[in-house]
């Protein structure tokens, strides 16, 4: 489960563009022509910790308010991005890979009943789940496109740089509520550390 984590947050580094306030008090965020509505981050924030209280937390290192709601927008911009740049290059991905990536996992972590504390500990909304399959399939096939043409590094670098073009391409917009995005360490900087932000 660590690695679902790992993934995804690499690839939200480095994405280099500001990110300013929406148009609208009901988006969370928009990419490109995708608006990410409050609703969608806030239920993923919800549902993770309604989920907590349903297994035995004893001992998991779980975030918390800014950093839980940080954690939350960060997955939906990044997972969007990850979307168009799989939809520019004509890249697919299947629920059948989905629901076998699904299985491989429930196997690497026991069964079926131990996905929820897995998911958990991982700091992944159940619902939220399947797009993380998919995202981490998505960033996998892109590495294998990459290696393809040359590219030795593996850092996940060459997968950034996509995501910094495409971000580049649609520009994003973040909910003030949320805060802006620091080019210096490009990552989401909640709103009461604006002040530290570069412009």
């Amino acid at each position: 489960m660590n690695k679902f984590k790992k993934i995804v947050a690499v690839a939200s580094v480095g994405i280099l563009f500001l990110l300013t306030g929406c148009s609208s008090s009901n988006s969370a965020a928009t990419v490109g022509k995708t608006d990410i509505p409050n609703s969608t981050v806030q239920g993923s924030i919800n549902d993770i910790l309604k989920e907590r209280t349903t297994v035995d937390t004893k001992g998991m290192n779980l975030v918390t308010g800014v950093d839980l709601n940080t954690n939350a927008i960060r997955f939906h911009v990044v997972s969007v991005l990850f979307d168009d740049v799989a939809n520019k290059i004509k890249m697919t991905v299947t629920d059948a890979e989905i629901a076998e990536r699904r299985k491989s996992i429930i196997a690497q972590i026991g069964s079926e009943k131990d996905l929820a504390s897995a998911l958990v500990n991982a700091q992944i909304a159940k619902k939220d789940f399947p797009r993380y399959i998919r995202t981490i399939l998505i960033a996998e096939k892109l590495s294998s496109v990459i290696k393809s043409q040359g590219d030795t590094s593996t850092d996940g670098s060459g997968i950034q740089k996509l995501l910094v073009g495409m971000g580049k391409e649609e520009k994003v917009k973040l909910n003030p509520r949320y805060g802006v995005w620091d080019y210096d360490n490009a990552n989401v900087v909640p709103a009461a550390d604006n002040a530290t932000v570069k412009k």
